[in-house]
Order: structure tokens, then C-alpha cells, then sequence
């Protein structure tokens, strides 16, 4: 689908194509890999170590745009119309009635997210296992559907189980057999399940930054793979579309510029975006196809920086014939991208202090995340290990000073296949590292980087060697729960 090319030949220096790399990382950016690409030719595709091309990634709410063609596909086939109510295909399921709002909000009103819900969804702290029953009972439907723009990412869940009732086939296997294998691409991804058995469908889609890529040309092309069309051209430029406003601020921010069928509008283009910065944005003009997967949660503004600054540094650059080749620039970009590596903790790899309190065992007061004690061993600049016991048992946090560590993170039990569900003697993939920001002050960050993400930051605030404050504070969907808050121990 994608063939690699020097940036030169897309209309664009190379030069520009390395400080925009550069520039993510000036902004402390956990980048993970990123392909640009005009039209079928990527100038730019990078990974972040561990992370690599074949690397399936969680693309959270990315699954939503996926999700809007899949009913398009749907109506095209006169199995369904955008303006049938959703809830005659569940009512022979639901335990009572939903509001009057619920019943008569439409598929074409779900799809531009314009639904009766003024309320996150509660799926993850209700523990509900049907969310279908969780969505048309959920008793926050206090507007007429079709009227204000709310984020409902539970609606999309819906429409996604819609896909599978309709169909007969799971969501992944019906994009499949109309799209993706027309693609080329998709051959081992996938989509989580929720709790129930249905698929994960806002959240969920597990794949590449080359699969991603393949899908927006698709959609930048109008639905068509060469001279084959999979799906309606006029379902697309409507899905693709600002159909309905989503500035709830004021603030004209990028993705604020309208929403489609579970697709965003930005300027001059669209876009699908998940969670943190799974993006996709498309500018059919420029034929120009960005992607980019992280681990951003927590950081607020890290969407606009990566946005502005491919618009600023790279799209309005890109000429539409091709510069003369320049080789020196063009080995310097790939010797960047190839020492490019996961982003770690920052600051001194050791302090005299540290022999003050290495191996000390510390008793906690009570505290929320449960912890009864710790100690931290350090060997030397190279790393160590936070050794703690909680409410699960003793436990080893490997680390590096500065430098990730790839380990198990040593908590038991969260979700695999099924969002919401522990899974019994599973471990997430983690990568942990450590860095003095002080010379009492000690900073642990934990990425999870497995088909969950989340981030661990736990800081540890000495008074002396004898008594510490502890700071730890994550962000994650529903696992590192017991990791938040603040606890205060003395050495033993």
C-alpha cells in the first residue's frame, strides 16, 4: 500500500521533516511511531523503540471512524437506514422501555453524536456487564436527540454492537470482508471485546500505523481501492464532513471544526482520533495522510502541539512537485530515526543521598494505595528496584536511572481480551525508569505498553533518610486504580 520514499520526492526537505521529529521530543512528547505520507508514498515512518511496524496498537477511539463506515456499509446494503430509531433494533432485548428521548434518537443522530445522552458513560465504574442495557437505561437522557453535540463514546459502542446484530458477523470480520482485505492490510489486527461479548467497538481496535494509513487513503479517496468501489462516495463525503458543530467552548480549537459520521473535522480535512494521540488527519487536498500512535494521557495539550506543528513545520511546506534530492539531509533524518527510543524519566541518574536511603525499609501510614512498606536498591547510575508490599502482596519494580526498563508490571490481573474483566496470572508490558529531580527527590514513571496503556508517575519526596512523602498518581482507563494518592512512611 505504502511505498517508502525520501521527503524530497513528496515536496518537502528533509531538513524539515527531522525538526518537526525533533520538535515532538522538545515537547516531551511519549511518542510511539508516525507515518506521513502523499497519496501512497510515506516520506516520513518512524518507531519509537520497543515499538516497531509490526506493532498491533490499541487505537481507542480511532475504533469510532471505523465503526461509522461499518453502518454505511450497512445502509448500502438496505439492511438498515440512518433514519431508523436505534432502539427498535434492541427493544426485544431491553429489560424495560428507555426515556421517550432514547426511543426516538436515530442512527444518523448517534452518528453525529447529537444523542439524547448529557453524560459520560458509567460502563467502567457501574461494572455493568450488557452495555446495551447500561446505554438505554442510563437515565441522563434529558435532551431530544438531533439538538447539542455530546461526546457520547458509549452511543458508538452501540452502533458498533448494531453492526454485529445486523450483520450476523463480529465488527473486525465485516470491515474485513467489505474493506480491509481489499486493502492489503489488517491481516493480524483485531478489536477487544467488551464485557458481554460484544466487540469493543469505542475503543478497541487493535493495529498498525500502516493499517491506519490504509484506511484513511481509502476514505480520501472517496471509498474506492484503485478503480473498485467498496462503499458510496456520497456516505463518505458525508461522513467525512462537518456535518454538525462540536465548538462546545468557544474556542475554535483544531478539532473543533465540525463532526461527520464519528469522524472530526479539522481544517481543511478530517480525522479519527483516539485517546492518547492514536491520529489520523487527512488533507484531500494535499493528498497528504498523517498518523501517529502514543501514550499522552495526562498531557492536555499534546494533541494541539502535535496538530500545529505538522501544519506549521510540515503540511503548508509540502510543495506539489518534487525538490531535488539532497542525500547528507536525507542520511541525517534516517540516523535520527533510527536512535529514536521510548521516552524515560528525566534528570540526574544518581545523588549522594541515594546511599542515605538505599535499602531502607520504609512502614507506611495508612494510605489509598494500600501500601504496608517499601524499599528502593539501587545499583549504581545503572538502575534498581522499588521493593513494596500492598494489598496484593510483595512485589519487584525493576528500573532504570534514566533509561527505560522493559518488564512485567508486577500487578496480577487486569484486562486481556475483555475490557472489564481481570484475567487471573496476567501481566501487563511495562517500561519503568528513574530520575533524580532533586537531590531528595526521586521520580519512578511506569508506561504501560501493552494492548492497555496507562501511565505511572510516582514520586518520592524525602524530608530526610528517615521519613518520606510519597505522590503517586496515574492515567489509565480502569486498571492502576489502587495507585493514586499520597502516603507518608518512616524508616524502620
Amino acid at each position: 500500500m505504502f511505498k517508502n520514499v525520501t521527503p524530497e520526492s513528496c515536496g518537502i526537505e528533509s531538513a524539515r521533516v527531522l525538526e518537526y521529529l525533533q520538535y515532538l521530543e522538545d515537547c516531551g512528547l511519549t511518542t510511539h511511531g508516525i507515518l506521513i505520507a502523499k497519496d501512497d508514498r510515506a516520506f516520513l515512518e518512524a518507531y519509537w523503540k520497543p515499538f516497531h511496524k509490526d506493532f498491533g496498537h490499541r487505537m481507542y477511539s480511532q475504533t469510532k471512524s471505523y465503526v461509522g463506515i461499518a453502518v454505511g456499509l450497512l445502509a448500502e446494503e438496505g439492511k438498515i437506514s440512518l433514519d431508523d430509531k436505534i432502539y427498535d433494533y434492541f427493544k426485544g432485548e431491553l429489560k424495560e422501555p428507555p426515556s421517550e428521548y432514547m426511543r426516538a434518537q436515530t442512527v444518523r443522530e448517534m452518528l453525529t453524536m447529537t444523542t439524547a445522552t448529557t453524560k459520560w458513560d458509567r460502563w467502567f465504574s457501574s461494572k455493568a456487564k450488557d452495555r446495551v442495557q447500561n446505554y438505554f437505561a442510563f437515565n441522563e437522557a434529558k435532551q431530544p436527540a438531533g439538538t447539542a453535540w455530546y461526546y457520547d463514546s458509549a452511543g458508538s459502542q452501540i452502533l458498533a454492537t448494531l453492526v454485529e446484530r445486523v450483520s450476523g458477523k463480529s465488527l473486525f470480520d465485516y470491515l474485513y470482508e467489505k474493506v480491509f482485505c481489499h486493502l492489503g492490510t489488517f491481516k493480524n489486527a483485531t478489536v477487544l471485546k467488551a464485557r458481554g461479548g460484544d466487540s469493543w467497538g469505542d475503543s478497541a481496535l487493535i493495529c498498525t500505523l500502516r493499517d491506519m494509513a490504509s484506511f484513511a487513503r481509502f476514505l480520501m479517496h472517496g471509498g474506492k481501492v484503485g478503480d473498485k468501489k467498496l462503499i458510496s462516495e456520497q456516505y463518505v463525503k458525508e461522513a467525512t464532513s462537518p456535518l454538525r458543530d462540536n465548538c462546545e467552548t468557544g474556542f475554535e480549537s483544531p478539532t473543533a471544526q465540525g463532526y461527520g459520521y464519528q469522524i472530526w473535522g479539522i481544517k481543511d480535512g478530517f480525522g479519527f482520533l483516539g485517546m492518547g494521540n492514536q491520529d489520523t488527519y487527512v488533507l484531500p487536498a494535499q493528498k497528504l495522510i498523517f498518523t501517529i500512535t502514543s501514550d499522552n494521557q495526562g498531557y492536555a495539550s499534546s494533541r494541539l502541539l502535535i496538530l500545529q506543528g505538522y501544519r506549521h513545520m510540515i503540511a503548508k511546506h509540502v510543495k506539489e512537485q518534487p525538490l531535488p534530492e539532497n542525500p547528507e539531509d536525507y542520511k541525517k533524518l534516517c540516523d535520527y530515526i533510527d536512535g529514536l527510543k521510548l521516552a524515560s524519566a528525566v534528570g540526574k541518574k544518581s545523588v549522594p543521598f541515594a546511599k542515605e536511603i538505599a535499602d531502607k525499609e520504609f512502614i507506611c501510614e495508612e494510605n489509598p494505595l494500600g501500601f504496608e512498606k517499601f524499599s528502593l536498591h539501587f545499583d549504581g547510575e545503572k538502575g534498581g528496584e522499588l521493593r513494596y508490599t500492598n494489598a496484593s502482596g510483595a512485589k519487584v519494580l525493576p528500573f532504570g536511572m534514566c533509561e527505560n526498563v522493559f518488564c512485567k508490571f508486577p500487578e496480577e490481573g487486569y484486562s486481556n481480551e475483555m475490557g472489564g474483566v481481570y484475567t487471573k496470572g496476567f501481566f501487563y508490558d511495562c517500561a519503568s525508569a528513574a530520575a533524580w529531580r532533586e537531590d531528595k527527590k526521586l521520580q519512578l514513571r511506569v508506561r504501560i505498553i501493552d494492548r492497555y496503556f496507562g501511565n505511572l508517575t510516582l514520586i518520592f519526596s524525602f524530608k530526610d533518610p528517615c521519613l518520606v512523602v510519597v505522590d503517586a498518581q496515574k492515567t489509565a482507563e480502569d486498571f492502576l486504580d489502587t495507585y493514586q494518592g499520597k502516603l507518608i512512611a518512616r524508616a524502620k
